[in-house]
């Protein structure tokens, strides 16, 4: 059975790691309330950030159920993306969708960028 905990090495931590993301972002999915920026890593591992600000999701506890919500996500997907580091900020209207709607909205989120990548590569390695 893999590993499928939520440890300190799967997060991003610091300011800089956040704005690495930001400024040189190779990919970008688009969801329902949601934006997930990605850019590559040589990690071997993907990592995630969460940004849901103030403005975009009011109330402390809905900003806590989407970041636990999303936290979950990525545990059970780790081992399906690839090595990138990841920013997933929310929009505005991200906090009228019920949990099972956000599931389905993050899996199809992974899976677009686990695609992205894929694509990428194989662009990558034809030139």
């Amino acid at each position: 059975m893999s590993c499928q905990g939520f440890p300190r090495q799967l997060r991003l931590l610091t300011a800089g790691e956040y704005r690495r993301v930001f400024d040189q972002a190779s990919y970008k999915i688009h969801g329902k309330g949601l934006l997930a920026l990605a850019s590559d890593n040589a990690l071997g591992y993907p990592r995630v950030g969460l940004v849901f600000s103030k403005k975009n999701v009011r109330r402390a506890v809905d900003r806590n159920r989407l970041k636990r919500l999303v936290r979950e996500s990525i545990r059970l997907q780790q081992h399906r993306l690839p090595a990138v580091d990841i920013v997933v900020l929310a929009r505005r209207g991200v906090n009228d969708l019920d949990n099972e709607t956000l599931h389905r909205q993050l899996y199809g989120m992974w899976r677009r960028l686990e695609k992205d990548v894929r694509k990428q590569m194989v662009a990558s390695s034809l030139s």
